[in-house]
């Protein structure tokens, strides 16, 4: 894993993305936040179990299907599985030491 800070790769509503191996942030200050690298260290674990490409693919599919339900781009982001597991789990800090594989398809 490599942490990455630059400002001008997100978008302003988003302050961080994983992008197995890098977690890329938008503020060096995130680097200590613990809640923030373990909700990116959740989706490095997807994108792994999933052998990485599939985990985009997978992704971009099912913001487009929620999109089209939520007709919200917000909301469709949110209810993505891969986004469901990790905001649940976000403040578990030793989640990613007992999570199984592809429990994320408990939240589609």
């Amino acid at each position: 894993m490599f942490l990455v800070v630059n400002k001008y790769i997100l978008r302003n509503k988003f302050v961080g993305i994983t992008l197995w191996p890098f977690i890329v942030m938008k503020h060096k200050v995130l680097k200590e936040d613990k809640v923030f690298l373990n909700h990116e260290r959740i989706h490095l674990r997807q994108q792994l179990e999933l052998l990485i490409l599939p985990f985009f693919l997978i992704y971009g599919i099912e913001y487009l299907v929620r999109l089209i339900q939520y007709k919200n781009s917000y909301s469709a982001y949110r209810n993505i599985s891969f986004e469901r597991e990790a905001y649940q789990n976000e403040t578990n800090l030793t989640y990613l030491k007992k999570k199984k594989i592809w429990s994320f398809l408990r939240f589609l």
